[in-house]
């Protein structure tokens, strides 16, 4: 062979290493997800699978089937990933997911040790071990009923960010650079491509600063530990670790070759300790001690393997183990007995989206994930906090009438949920109509009057607006009609506004377009939500009289 063919020949190699095809995979799934973030918008969802990372999370399915004993929707897929982790190991971690894929972006921007500080740094600790701890919590939390693995879970932990973070601020600064640039130089028809809600003015979500400051937070731990929530936190990884004990194929390190140069701990980024006995159950097989092994000592391989140079399983040990089954016994009746969400003391300000299932089954089966809030087009849909849901509907989704309203043929909500916590609906169904005619529409609540605050009933101000912007008929807010002299001697007719219980759904735009607009005058309630009948308003609606 010439030299020239030679040298073509090493180029082919060197592209075609493990590594470089592990980087191409992490490059076109970190786009996948975020073209899927970016998908899901009223205007560009047309069917697309954009839940379909949530869907894959063996997690999502394992906790969600022993919290509700069924497996929903398409939560199967998640077969596949385990299949593959028996296969190839932790391939997930390093090759598939996005969130693991942020936190390697991070650490090699970021990764200014020495090369004695990286062989340290790479090296496996007992802290690693904290992972299968909270695996243990949640699924016996989840086996229980409380369903709280999104707060942890990888993937749910990403949707949640870019949805209710990053995309409100990259939609932010695109706006920006409108307002700062020329249009010859940044059209707004790219802007409006561009961006993750393209029409949209700006998106606000509530609590959004805490939510981006925990993910900045676990992604500022890199410069600490390399790959701390991969190694230290992450329940989805201790699952396939669990799983990937027996794979097939692993990394083999053939003692006769290695001189314990230890360099293939320089970017270890599982801290599997390749350069002793490898420890299967933490090998996300990123294939770099493979590149980096000067001897050739290292391979990826279902052949040849010695089973003597691996720690298949993983040091909990009995004591820690049965310290995290306590604590998941424990954070169950602590998480429900705080009664905030129950039917008995559930906050005014609960209001869950048109198509979710009753309260205590909604809590058994969200992920806080977050789709539905990044998919709803008026941006009423908010991560719930601590004091609308508690701290076990920490950032599942409420509405906030005051951020926006919800539209009445609307159920987008509805089709990207991956877990049921939001049955699928049709307009039909939501509106009432149709063979739901008898069922009458879903009602999301009751709105009330707050008279001292109202313009006509505590102001003498003639004001309509909540009776002209309900939308249904015959319309839930009417009037009565008042003839006074206001203060300054003249006649007004006062329209005062009153509630129709039987016609409300609980839409909330009467709400959003209160004048009033601290504390509104006409709010929304959940009581009498169509989901459960323990938080009924009326014990029968009201028909009205047939003319004689």
């Amino acid at each position: 062979m010439s030299s020239s063919r030679w040298v073509i020949a090493l180029g082919w190699q060197k592209r075609l290493r493990l590594t470089n095809i592990r980087m191409a995979s992490q490059a076109f799934f970190f786009a996948a997800f975020l073209l899927a973030t970016w998908a899901t918008w009223t205007s560009r969802l047309a069917g697309y699978p954009v839940s379909r990372f949530l869907e894959i999370d063996p997690l999502v399915l394992l906790s969600t089937a022993l919290a509700t004993g069924y497996v929903y929707r398409f939560l199967g897929w998640a077969v596949l990933v385990l299949g593959i982790t028996f296969l190839f190991g932790r391939v997930f971690c390093n090759w598939l997911c996005p969130y693991g894929t942020l936190h390697q972006l991070v650490g090699w921007l970021f990764n200014i040790r020495k090369h004695k500080d990286r062989w340290q740094s790479n090296q496996y600790r007992r802290l690693y071990t904290l992972k299968y701890s909270l695996l243990a919590v949640f699924l016996i939390m989840a086996s229980l009923g409380a369903l709280q693995i999104g707060l942890l879970d990888p993937i749910c932990l990403m949707y949640r960010s870019v949805a209710t973070a990053f995309a409100p601020a990259s939609d932010m600064l695109l706006d920006g650079a409108v307002r700062n640039l020329p249009s010859e130089i940044l059209p707004m028809a790219l802007i409006d491509t561009l961006k993750f809600a393209p029409g949209v003015e700006q998106r606000i979500f509530v609590g959004s600063f805490w939510i981006g400051a925990f993910l900045l937070l676990l992604v500022g731990m890199n410069l600490v530990v390399p790959r701390f929530f991969c190694r230290v936190l992450c329940p989805l990884g201790a699952l396939l670790g669990l799983f990937s004990r027996h794979s097939i194929f692993r990394i083999n390190r053939d003692v006769h070759k290695c001189t314990d140069c230890n360099l293939c701990l320089t970017r270890c980024e599982g801290a599997a300790d390749p350069h002793a006995q490898v420890r299967l159950s933490e090998c996300f097989a990123c294939m770099n001690c493979i590149d980096d092994c000067p001897e050739d000592a290292l391979r990826y391989t279902a052949f040849g393997l010695d089973t003597k140079q691996v720690v298949p399983g993983t040091e909990l040990g009995r004591r820690r183990f049965v310290f995290a089954g306590l604590l998941g016994l424990l954070a169950y009746p602590l998480t429900k007995g705080n009664g905030v969400n129950t039917d008995k003391n559930y906050s005014p300000l609960l209001i869950r989206p048109p198509g979710s299932v009753e309260e205590s089954d909604f809590l058994r089966k969200c992920i806080k994930c977050d789709q539905c809030i990044n998919v709803c087009p008026t941006n009423v849909l908010q991560p719930g906090t601590f004091r609308e849901a508690g701290f076990e509907g920490l950032w599942t989704p409420v509405m906030n009438f005051n951020i926006g309203h919800c539209q009445l043929k609307c159920n987008l909500c509805s089709e990207v949920c991956p877990t049921g916590a939001i049955r699928r609906i049709t307009v039909e169904e939501k509106l009432g109509r149709g063979k739901f005619a008898d069922a009458g529409p879903i009602s999301l609540g009751t709105a009330f009057f707050d008279v001292g605050r109202c313009l006509p009933h505590a102001m003498q101000i003639p004001c309509v607006v909540c009776e002209e912007v309900c939308p249904v008929s015959p319309k839930a807010i009417q009037t009565q009609d008042e003839e006074v002299k206001d203060v300054f001697g003249r006649i007004v007719v006062l329209n005062k506004p009153f509630m129709v219980p039987d016609l409300c759904i609980g839409c909330g735009i009467c709400q959003k377009e209160c004048p009033v607009t601290d504390s509104r005058a006409v709010y929304v309630t959940p009581v009498g939500e169509t989901r459960s009948a323990n938080r009924r308003l009326l014990l029968k609606k009201r028909q009205p009289v047939d003319a004689k």
